[in-house]
């Protein structure tokens, strides 16, 4: 499937965006919330119903905090196109609240973040060229009632912390693939389980107090690692489940 980066003259976030945002039914509004590239910037949009004004603040230009974003009426979404944002730079919302408080948030779709304790989000790259055909089109026969299934549930920075890499505390997603699938399939595993991968702040939670739904911790990396990740996991044959822990 083709797809288009969204045109600086206009907002990713359409008429019927806003109307599935209320109706309480809109499956996919990390693609058009958050920061969106496009080809010379991004856009930036946030539902912040109650806020006096907000800005975003880019690492890009060295945090300048005079780029507000507009308000689209009264559905408390706000957006703004700032040019020369693009991705790998960090980013956050300064939400002016209604008594004229200045909060600095995290992006709450963003698709990444900077390394704790910085609570930055960044602007992801998201294109990977997936190579797992062969696992896609076998994956449901593998899950099915009489499959056989053995999973091997699996903290990533414990197991994989063998000695800090150069530069580095922890091992990255794609540095694991390899070794974390010979694990697998020589101990008969047909599956491996994740802890929590979304983005936490206190690393001693294991994951469990999530900030950051959509972007994988960027503990061990960023989310095209992750994904070549899962890509390597399932073309040596093996299935990823990832804990959704936002709800305990």
């Amino acid at each position: 499937m083709t797809t288009f980066p969204p045109q600086p003259d206009r907002s990713p976030v359409g008429d019927l965006d806003l109307h599935l945002l209320f109706e309480g039914s809109h499956r996919r509004l990390h693609d058009v919330l958050g920061a969106q590239p496009t080809e010379n910037g991004c856009w930036f949009s946030v539902w912040a119903p109650n806020a006096r004004s907000v800005r975003v603040l880019c690492e890009h230009d060295g945090w300048h905090d005079g780029h507000h974003l507009a308000r689209r009426g009264d559905t408390g979404v706000w957006s703004a196109h700032l040019e020369g944002a693009g991705p790998g730079h960090a980013y956050h919302f300064r939400i002016e609240t209604a008594d004229g408080a200045l909060l600095d948030k995290a992006d709450p779709v963003a698709a990444a973040a900077t390394e704790p304790p910085s609570t930055a989000s960044r602007i992801a790259d998201l294109a990977h060229d997936w190579h797992d055909e062969d696992w896609m089109q076998t994956r449901g026969e593998r899950i099915a009632l009489d499959a056989p299934v053995s999973i091997y549930e699996v903290h990533l920075g414990s197991w994989g912390r063998i000695g800090p890499s150069p530069g580095r505390r922890f091992p990255t997603y794609d540095q694991l693939a390899d070794p974390l699938a010979d694990h697998a399939l020589a101990h008969g595993f047909s599956h491996v389980e994740l802890l929590p991968v979304t983005e936490h702040p206190f690393y001693g939670s294991w994951g469990y107090q999530a900030t950051g739904y959509f972007c994988p911790t960027a503990r061990y990396g960023t989310p095209r690692q992750f994904m070549e990740m899962v890509d390597r996991l399932h073309q040596r044959g093996v299935g990823v489940i990832c804990d959704w822990v936002p709800s305990h």
